[in-house]
């Protein structure tokens, strides 16, 4: 792979990582968060819940504007939303308004999310758009490892709103980023044809796409497993299991640093066996580590080591379920990418903001609930696979 390879995969990475920077890097504050602005754990998870809220339903948008008016206009314009109500939230005196903030800051952080994954469909297709996408989410994992241990070094010496100044600074070095070292993909050309009719009409087409729709919901399930642990774990490794907000920051990233590096074999065993077959057998893994660990867990077996050594396999395998469902959904919609990619990124965000949702009713402090959401999501997408992907491979074969 050539070296512009490598540096598209950095920039867009980056890019991608702004959004949810914002998240991981505030997740030890959030009890402190409570404590300062005299709220509940319930209310304040609602600060996690409008930034999700606002990102899925922000990418129905920049998709058919990233279609219409390119690639890069439509980023500017959400980066610099992001880096203003990142201001918002780090001057609020009360959970309202930081919720309110949130919220905005959520609208903006989308455009990063949707567009980075239509330029990698823009450039290639098949094995080399698993290459770059892998490579991308390589980069895009450096925001689970390091922005939680960056956010404790922040709440350490400025406290929770040294977190948003910080991902502020971050959105700024994103638009210089983007303004000196990213080339448009989407010619003038291939604008010409889009609009509000066309994306209207694309967004049927995708509606009524059984492929595109399942391979999305099946990334959409596998996200969702790991934004029900990211919505409840600093309150159980924090104050089920004691462990101060350093400590957190490690064990979180222990689970990303597994997601991906396997999923940098992903263009590898794609290229050896077939992007199908590499997200079937690595579906059923990730199902089957995340269910035994809901059932040891419920079964009395509760302890810290046994919950992390299940995410760290668990997880391990869904680095290959979500770049490969990912190019899979797109591979048959390369003029309307940036329209799909909306698509797929609000759907997998409203499928993990109901999961967090439901699992927050059920929250009781403990890891068993969040364990048994995260098996769930995960045995979901385990049936939804076999009864559709599954089912269509075993046809291919036999004939």
């Amino acid at each position: 792979m050539t070296a512009p390879f490598f540096r598209i995969a950095l920039i867009l990475g980056l890019l991608s990582a702004i959004g949810p920077f914002a998240i991981d890097m505030y997740l030890p504050a959030l009890p402190s968060i409570g404590q300062d602005l005299h709220a509940d754990n319930s209310v304040t998870q609602l600060t996690l819940l409008a930034f999700f809220i606002s990102f899925a339903l922000a990418q129905l948008v920049y998709g058919p504007l990233s279609d219409m008016w390119g690639r890069k206009l439509p980023l500017y314009l959400g980066i610099g939303l992001f880096a203003v109500a990142s201001i918002g939230c780090a001057l609020s005196t009360d959970i309202e308004t930081l919720i309110a903030f949130r919220f905005v800051q959520g609208i903006g952080g989308a455009a990063g999310m949707v567009i980075p994954r239509a330029i990698v469909r823009d450039m290639h297709t098949g094995v080399q758009a698993a290459r770059l996408m892998s490579l991308l989410m390589l980069v895009f994992s450096i925001s689970p490892i390091l922005a939680p241990l960056t956010g404790s070094a922040v709440i350490e010496f400025y406290g929770w709103r040294g977190v948003f100044w910080a991902v502020m600074i971050a959105a700024f070095i994103g638009l210089v980023l983007l303004a000196t070292q990213l080339e448009e993909t989407r010619s003038t050309k291939e604008r010409s044809g889009s609009g509000l009719r066309s994306a209207m009409a694309a967004y049927r087409l995708l509606l009524t796409d059984r492929n595109f729709l399942t391979l999305t919901f099946i990334g959409g399930l596998g996200i969702s497993s790991f934004l029900v642990y990211l919505a409840n774990s600093p309150f159980v490794l924090i104050q089920h299991y004691g462990l101060t907000p350093t400590q957190y920051s490690f064990a979180f990233s222990i689970n990303a640093v597994s997601f991906f590096t396997v999923s940098q074999a992903t263009g590898w065993l794609g290229e050896r066996f077939g992007l199908v077959r590499v997200m079937r057998i690595a579906v059923s893994a990730f199902a089957l580590a995340m269910v035994v660990m809901a059932v040891v867990m419920a079964s009395g077996f509760n302890h810290l080591p046994v919950l992390a050594t299940f995410l760290f396999i668990g997880y391990g395998f869904l680095g290959l379920v979500i770049p490969t469902s990912a190019v899979l959904a797109l591979e048959d919609h390369g003029e309307i990418a940036g329209t799909a990619s909306s698509l797929m990124g609000t759907l997998h965000f409203v499928i993990a903001a109901v999961a967090m949702v439901i699992s927050s009713i059920f929250f009781d402090g403990t890891a068993v609930p969040m364990a048994a959401g995260i098996a769930l999501c995960a045995f979901s997408a385990f049936v939804l696979t076999q009864a559709t992907i599954g089912r269509r491979a075993a046809v291919a074969a036999a004939e």
